[in-house]
């Protein structure tokens, strides 16, 4: 912890209390929550960023698109559009956000909308000619004013919310206790080889409730990068010169999976909006050499001019063990409703 965050230690307490006197309110109904007559799954964090969202959102989309009509519903952030939007052919990422347009593109057969008001959002949603059947709502843990009926809460294996504090001191946007209102608990971005005597040493850290059931998972790289039109194994890429180019809260996997002692590697804010003077820059670093991005940063750029030397790296979630109990869980709920 740096010394300005130690500094700023009073107003984390004080940024604290606030938000436990906001989650208390709408813990006894003082506050309203709107609850939906459909299956509303939210998944989100206690920390800001980083936590591995969106390949959660896209193993739910996996697991329940082939047997019900899903819907993702996001705030968009740093989307140029305002209010309610339902992603069609007409929709890039300044439209939906980076994000949600990596959805629409992955996966045709669900809807994908953006409303920072996610009770408006569902209720548009639900207002279409064919409505879901599922709404997954992203990053709304702390969008109290949806009650969910079921909510799954990331943290980071390296970053865990049980050794984290508040806001500014820490990264915590409510205190640990917020913890208490998931189902489901997915530990992110795990060594591979994460053995069962450290996932219960975890397990017993976070503190969670016998209700409450906690699983462990690795972001899982794909063997190949791709284009527009092309594919290229990783292992073929890997020993050749290239820049390789990140806008996310932790680039340093991606980075290290990818890298070889001649490559350069080019940081830039999560959900950075790329300005004409960034694409100058990345094409003078860049060269002739292959340009190798993020998935997500991917559908910022592929219409820039960066695009005929643009390839990007896929990632998935998956489990170290137990995916079937989670898949199940999942399951019930959604079958049960």
């Amino acid at each position: 912890m740096n010394l300005l965050r130690k500094i700023l230690f009073p107003f984390a307490i004080l940024y604290g209390f606030i938000t436990t006197i906001r989650n208390f309110l709408f813990d006894k109904g003082i506050l309203k929550s709107t609850s939906f007559d459909i299956p509303v799954i939210a998944v989100g964090n206690l920390s800001v960023g980083g936590t591995g969202k969106t390949p959660q959102i896209e193993y739910l989309i996996r697991l329940l698109s082939d047997n019900y009509r899903v819907a993702t519903l996001s705030r968009g952030y740093k989307r140029k559009s305002e209010g309610f939007v339902l992603a069609d052919s007409t929709s890039n990422a300044e439209i939906l956000g980076d994000e949600p347009f990596q959805f629409y593109q992955k996966f045709p057969n669900i809807q994908v909308a953006v409303d920072a008001n996610r009770t408006n959002g569902i209720t548009q949603l639900l207002s279409q000619k064919e409505k879901p059947q599922i709404i997954l709502l992203d990053d709304a843990y702390q969008h109290r004013k949806v009650k969910a009926g079921f909510y799954i809460l990331l943290t980071s294996f390296d970053d865990l919310y049980a050794n984290d504090f508040m806001l500014p001191t820490g990264n915590l946007r409510e205190s640990r206790s917020g913890a208490n209102r998931a189902n489901i608990v997915v530990v992110t971005k795990c060594p591979k080889d994460l053995s069962a005597q450290k996932q219960e040493e975890i397990r017993l850290k976070l503190k969670l409730s016998p209700m409450q059931q906690s699983f462990f998972s690795y972001i899982d790289y794909d063997d190949s990068i791709y284009s527009n039109d092309k594919q290229i194994a990783v292992n073929e890429i890997k020993n050749e010169p290239k820049l390789l180019l990140a806008g996310i809260a932790k680039p340093t996997p991606f980075f290290d999976y990818l890298k070889n002692e001649k490559d350069e590697c080019l940081t830039f804010p999560d959900h950075h909006h790329f300005l004409d003077s960034d694409l100058d820059t990345i094409q003078k670093k860049a060269e002739s050499k292959k340009i190798v991005t993020t998935e997500k940063d991917y559908v910022r750029l592929k219409d820039s001019k960066l695009v005929s030397q643009l390839y990007y790296l896929p990632i998935k979630s998956t489990f170290i063990n137990d995916k079937q109990n989670f898949d199940s869980t999942v399951l019930e709920y959604v079958n049960n409703f």
